[in-house]
């Protein structure tokens, strides 16, 4: 039998009862010995799951929770009519209570460092100032269009997409794109600044005029930086300065996160005077100019960044920091390159998909007394820590910040330190 002749089980409904939350905003249950991840529940609770994703030869199957039949005591209400099955894929604990969502984001980030760095650590995911219950934090927020120029988000792991009015994570000064259409748009990014400058970044879908009328903001430009209408970028407060972030730039969606970051990895470094620092991924430069303030004007700070625009920007907001030199290329490639061959201090705040190997090894040959590492993802960090444990560092703190509310999402900050006294233990394989 082929595959397309396989009985697919998409729309077949079980009875289950789920277990813990598992990485990535679904839960683990079992049907018949068969691992299913449901989305839309809670551990502890009984529900009736409609497969949407599987077949009779998969090894597991995805499912979504269509009726809940034993609930959870930290189940609530969704706040969003489209956070539900079959709905926006944009929020995965619309029905979970705040404190519930930290509690269980952090048994995830405790369970990723145990299996995948053998790393036992205690883990507290931690508010931030900004927001209310959880919503409207979000600054900035993409939007995808339908076939009739509709604004939505998409459904969980599908291209369709599901107009929106309202989105209730999103900031309530963002300038508002949902009313109109944009039939000549693929995409439209709303941006609100800490200092309330608002902007509109549209993706065209091909040639022609994108700009629906009505739509108030200070600038207007498409996603490659072709100036539409007024201002190119928004100017974002944090860490004492004031930063220049270009459309399609990359700055903290959480109006209290950029602080909350940079003071929780300035702890933990303690950079002093004189010291040398390195930056990697250092976007529009919030961290290279903290440490620049830290090591003062006897220290020196490299900061490497590949993205052409952000670099560009780090550029301007830093031009007054003559200890910092800003390296725009890969940081691979960058590391490999440098002449630089012992520093004092690293911090590191990669892409989702971590730094992997090659940046790691070539860090730790640089010999830090300290590697702060920041991450978006506990997979992607649990898998540096181990190679990191592999090459002599060890974890000597970690702090978790909750600053994707409603989301699986959340925010590590560790510190690394050549291997003695620590908070974490090494679990024996």
């Amino acid at each position: 039998m082929g595959a397309e002749d396989t009985p697919s089980l998409v729309g077949e409904r079980y009875t289950l009862t789920v277990e813990r939350l598992a990485h990535g905003g679904h839960c683990v249950a079992r049907h018949e010995g068969r691992v299913v991840f449901v989305r839309h529940t809670l551990p502890g609770e009984r529900v009736l799951a409609e497969v949407t994703e599987g077949d009779e030869t998969a090894r597991f199957l995805r499912a979504d929770a269509v009726e809940v039949l034993e609930s959870s005591p930290d189940r609530v209400p969704p706040r969003c009519p489209v956070a539900r099955p079959g709905g926006c894929g944009g929020c995965d604990f619309q029905h979970v209570a705040l404190p519930a969502q930290r509690r269980l984001l952090a048994g995830v980030v405790r369970e990723q460092l145990r299996r995948l760095a053998g790393v036992d650590v205690d883990v507290e995911v931690e508010p931030v100032a900004g927001g209310h219950d959880g919503l409207g934090w979000r600054t900035r927020v993409r939007y995808a269009t339908d076939g009739r120029g509709r604004l939505g988000l998409r459904k969980h792991r599908s291209h369709e997409v599901v107009p929106l009015d309202h989105c209730p994570i999103a900031h309530p000064d963002l300038p508002e794109v949902l009313d109109p259409r944009w039939p000549g748009a693929a995409s439209v990014e709303a941006v609100v600044s800490g200092e309330g400058e608002r902007l509109v970044a549209v993706e065209p879908r091909g040639a022609g005029d994108v700009r629906p009328p009505g739509v108030e903001a200070e600038g207007m430009v498409t996603t490659s930086g072709d100036q539409l209408r007024g201002r190119t970028y928004v100017t974002e407060p944090a860490a004492g300065r004031r930063w220049r972030v270009s459309a399609g730039g990359f700055w903290q969606v959480h109006p209290g996160a950029a602080d909350t970051l940079v003071d929780a990895a300035l702890q933990m470094l303690n950079p002093r005077p004189g010291e040398t620092a390195l930056d990697l991924y250092s976007g529009v430069g919030l961290f290279a100019g903290a440490l620049a303030a830290r090591v003062g004007p006897d220290g020196s700070v490299l900061a490497v960044e590949g993205d052409a625009r952000a670099a560009k920007d780090a550029r301007r907001n830093l031009h007054d920091l003559p200890q910092v030199r800003l390296v725009h290329a890969g940081v691979g490639r960058a590391l490999a390159e440098s002449p630089v061959d012992r520093v004092d201090v690293v911090l590191l705040d990669p892409p989702r998909s971590g730094a992997r190997r090659p940046v790691v090894e070539r860090v730790v040959s640089l010999q830090p007394r300290a590697v702060c590492y920041v991450a978006c993802d506990p997979a992607a960090l649990a898998r540096d820590v181990a190679t990191f444990g592999d090459l002599g560092y060890e974890v000597a703190s970690l702090r978790a910040f909750d600053i994707f509310p409603m989301t699986h999402h959340v925010e590590c900050v560790v510190l690394l330190t050549p291997r003695n006294a620590r908070v974490g233990t090494r679990v024996a394989d």
